[in-house]
């Protein structure tokens, strides 16, 4: 079993990057500049999510970057997985689009907020 690569039976190198490039954008950019913006310079903001606000309080700035990531690594290791121990499509493709459909949702908040 190849887990560098992409099995073919599941899915195309190309819709795999794309997904994955998705939720990077939404959720790994979108996400944590907003929060981050929210956190920082919005006066009386503060992070709703209790572990990542736990993750801030105790590490900063890394703490919140580390809480993201492991959500993100997490998503792509199940990816990765069902792509190749359970050459499922769906569950391959679940991770990503919940991702970025998050990443949405939280950044259009987050900028609500910050506009006021």
């Amino acid at each position: 079993m190849e887990w560098l690569g992409v099995d073919d039976a599941v899915s195309t190198e190309a819709e795999f990057y794309w997904l994955w490039i998705g939720a990077t954008a939404a959720y790994g950019v979108g996400d944590v500049v907003t929060t981050i913006a929210l956190v920082f310079y919005a006066p009386g903001v503060r992070e709703g999510n209790p572990v990542v606000a736990a993750a801030l309080g105790s590490f900063g700035l890394a703490g919140l970057v580390a809480a993201k990531l492991a959500v993100f690594l997490g998503c792509l290791a199940l990816s990765v997985y069902a792509m190749h121990a359970w050459t499922d499509r769906i569950m391959f493709a679940f991770p990503p689009l919940l991702l970025a459909a998050l990443g949405t949702a939280l950044t259009l908040v987050n900028v609500r907020l910050l506009l006021g």
